[in-house]
C-alpha cells in the first residue's frame, strides 16, 4: 500500500464530528466589543475569545480587511474553526498581529481543529508576554500547537495561511557569530508553525499543513517535534511556499508516516536579517519513520554546516526521497547520517549542490555531492547508515565547484546505481565533518553494490571507501546544461541512455529494501518507464 493512503482525511473528521456549532464574527474596523458577536453585529477585538466561554464545536470568523492584535488561544477544545468572511468587500486576508505574544495562534491539547485563510505575522516584542510553563526557552510563533496532556489528539489542520515577519526580538538585535555554530541555536527565535510535545505520553495524530505561504522567519518554517518513543503520526504537508527562513525550511522529529510533497522551499538558512540563525536544509528528517519527501523544490539552502536541499539527520527508518529538484544548496545533496535504516534518493535532479567550501568565511563544514555520515549525536559512537539507496538521479555541477564526496567507514550496506554523474570540475574525498569530524584512515564497507553508472569523466575520487564498476563513461549531452529547469536535464545521447539502467533489487544481507517497494513506475516528470529503465532521472520516450 503506498503512504498516501495510509493519511486520513481531516474533512471527514471533520464532518462525522460535527455538532450544532456556535459562531463568533470578529471585524476589526466595523466592530465593537460590546456587540454580540454576530455576522450582523461583530466584535472588534480577538481578545474578546477570552470573555465569552468559547464551546467546542465553535467557529471563529475574522473579517477581511482587519488587523487584529494579540493572540487567539485554544485550550482543550475540541472541532474548532477559524477562518475567515467578507471576501467579497476585502480582498485581504484578516491580519492577526501577535508581536510580544508567543504566538498569533495557539492551540493546547485540542482535537478536530481547523485554520484557514488568514494571515499572522510578530514581528518582535521581545519577551513573550505570557511564555508557555513547559517550554524552557522564550520564542515566538505564528501557529503554535502543543501536547501537553496524557491524551491523544487528533486532526489538526492549517489551510491557505500566510505567515511572515516571525521574529522573538526587535529590528536591530544582532546575534553572536558563534550562534550559527551550535546545532539548532541556543537563543530566542520566532519559527513560523511550531508542532510540539511536550507531554510523556500524549500524542498527535492526522496533522495537515497545505496551500500556505511561509516568509521571512527568524528561524524554521515549519518544524514538527514528536517524542521518539511516541511519535507523532499521519503528518501530511503539501503545496506550501517557503522564503527566507533563517532557519530550515521544514523538520520532521520523530513523526510516523510522513507525506511532504509539492512544497517549494527558497532560501532556508537566510542570513539577510541580522535577527535569524543563519543557516538550514530545506527540509530534514530526525527519527522519523517511513516518510515520502517527493515532488518538491529545495534552493539555494545557506550556511556555514548542513544546510543541503533536504537531508536525512540520525535515527531514521524508510525515508525516501524521491522526484524532487535540488538546486544550488551550499550543503550538498545526498546527505544520510548515522543509525538510519532503508533510506532512498531516487529520480531527483540535483544542480550545483554541494559548493561549500569549509574555512572560507565562517564555514566549518564541506559542502558534498555525496555523504553518508556515521554522526549519531555529539559524543556518541558513529554507526551506520545501513542499506541506503541511491539510484537513477541526475547530478549535475558546473566546472567552478570540486565536487566532495564523504562516506563513513561505518556505514554498511549500499546501492549506487542507474545514476548520472555529470561532475564537469574536480572531485574531491573529504572527511565526514559534523561536529565531532571522522578520523578517516583505511576501513572496508560491508554489502556495497556501485555499478552502472553514467559518469562524464573517470574521476571519482579514488579514496573513497565505495568505488565504481562497470560504469559508463560519456556524455549524456543534456538539453541546456547548467540549466535551472528539471526538463534541461534530458538527455539527447539515446543510445548512451535508453534501457541502460538495471533492475534495482534488495542489496545483499537485507530483507527490507525500500517498504514502498523498490521499483517505480514513472519518472521524475511523469513518464512512464517501460523495458529497462534508462539512466538518471528522466526517461526517454
Amino acid at each position: 500500500m503506498e503512504i498516501r493512503f495510509l493519511f486520513f482525511s481531516f474533512f471527514i473528521f471533520f464532518l462525522l464530528s460535527c455538532e450544532e456549532n456556535d459562531s463568533f464574527y470578529f471585524d476589526s474596523v466595523n466592530g465593537s466589543d460590546q456587540n454580540p458577536g454576530s455576522k450582523e453585529l461583530p466584535f472588534r477585538s480577538i481578545e474578546k475569545i477570552n470573555d465569552i466561554n468559547l464551546k467546542n464545536n465553535s467557529h471563529i470568523y475574522l473579517s477581511n480587511g482587519s488587523l487584529f492584535k494579540g493572540s487567539i488561544k485554544l485550550l482543550n477544545k475540541r472541532n474548532i474553526m477559524i477562518t475567515n468572511y467578507n471576501e467579497e468587500e476585502y480582498e485581504n486576508k484578516p491580519i492577526i498581529d501577535s508581536k510580544g505574544n508567543l504566538a498569533g495562534i495557539l492551540v493546547e491539547n485540542s482535537s478536530f481543529t481547523n485554520i484557514s485563510n488568514i494571515q499572522i505575522t510578530a514581528n518582535g516584542g521581545n519577551e513573550s508576554s505570557k511564555p508557555h510553563k513547559l517550554i524552557n526557552r522564550d520564542l515566538r510563533a505564528g501557529i503554535l500547537y502543543i501536547v501537553s496532556d496524557k491524551n491523544t489528539h487528533k486532526n489538526f489542520s492549517i489551510d491557505n495561511v500566510i505567515i511572515n515577519d516571525i521574529f522573538f526580538y526587535d529590528e536591530g538585535f544582532k546575534r553572536n557569530s558563534n550562534e550559527v555554530r551550535t546545532p539548532n541555536g541556543n537563543g530566542s527565535y520566532g519559527w513560523g508553525i511550531r508542532i510540539l510535545n511536550l507531554s510523556d505520553s500524549g500524542n498527535l495524530e492526522n496533522l495537515t499543513i497545505k496551500n500556505s505561504i511561509i516568509e521571512n522567519i527568524s528561524h524554521s518554517g515549519i518544524r514538527v517535534k514528536g517524542r521518539l518513543d511516541n511519535k507523532f503520526k499521519n503528518v501530511n504537508v503539501f503545496n506550501n511556499k517557503l522564503i527566507k527562513t533563517g532557519g530550515p525550511g521544514m523538520v520532521f522529529n520523530s513523526t510516523y508516516n510522513l507525506h511532504a510533497y509539492a512544497n517549494d522551499i527558497n532560501f532556508s538558512g537566510s542570513p539577510d536579517d541580522s535577527r535569524k540563525w543563519g543557516r538550514g536544509s530545506g527540509l530534514w528528517t530526525w527519527g522519523s519513520t517511513l516518510g515520502l519527501i517527493e515532488k518538491n523544490k529545495f534552493q539555494n539552502a545557506n550556511g556555514p554546516a548542513d544546510s543541503a536541499g533536504c537531508h536525512i539527520d540520525f535515527n531514521c527508518k524508510d525515508i525516501v526521497v524521491q522526484y524532487n529538484l535540488s538546486k544550488n544548496n551550499a550543503g550538498g545533496f545526498v546527505e544520510i547520517l548515522g543509525n538510519n535504516y532503508n533510506c532512498s534518493y531516487r529520480y531527483n535532479v540535483s544542480i550545483n549542490d554541494g559548493y561549500r567550501i569549509k574555512g572560507k568565511g565562517n564555514n566549518f563544514q564541506e559542502g558534498k555531492s555525496f555523504w553518508l555520515s556515521g554522526f549519531v549525536g555529539n559524543g556518541n559512537e558513529r554507526h551506520g547508515p545501513y542499506n541506503s539507496y541511491v539510484y537513477n538521479n541526475t547530478i549535475y555541477v558546473n566546472e567552478d565547484i570540486v565536487s566532495k564526496i564523504a562516506v563513513d567507514k561505518n556505514s554498511k550496506g549500499v546501492l549506487v546505481a542507474n545514476n548520472i554523474f555529470y561532475y564537469k570540475g574536480e572531485t574531491a574525498m573529504v572527511l565526514g565533518d559534523q561536529y565531532k569530524p571522522d578520523t578517516g584512515g583505511d576501513g572496508s564497507i560491508e554489502n556495497v553494490f556501485f555499478e552502472n553508472n553514467l559518469f562524464l569523466k573517470d574521476h571519482w575520487p579514488k579514496e573513497v571507501l565505495i568505488q565504481p564498476i562497470k560504469s559508463v563513461i560519456g556524455d549524456p549531452f543534456f538539453k541546456n546544461a547548467g540549466g535551472e529547469l528539471i526538463s534541461d536535464y534530458f538527455p539527447l545521447n539515446i543510445d548512451l541512455i535508453k534501457d541502460k539502467g538495471i533492475d534495482i533489487t534488495n542489496i545483499v544481507n537485507d530483507s527490507i529494501g525500500l517498504r514502498i517497494g523498490l521499483k517505480v513506475d514513472m519518472d521524475i516528470l511523469g513518464n512512464p518507464i517501460k523495458n529497462m529503465p534508462d539512466l538518471g532521472a528522466i526517461e526517454i520516450n
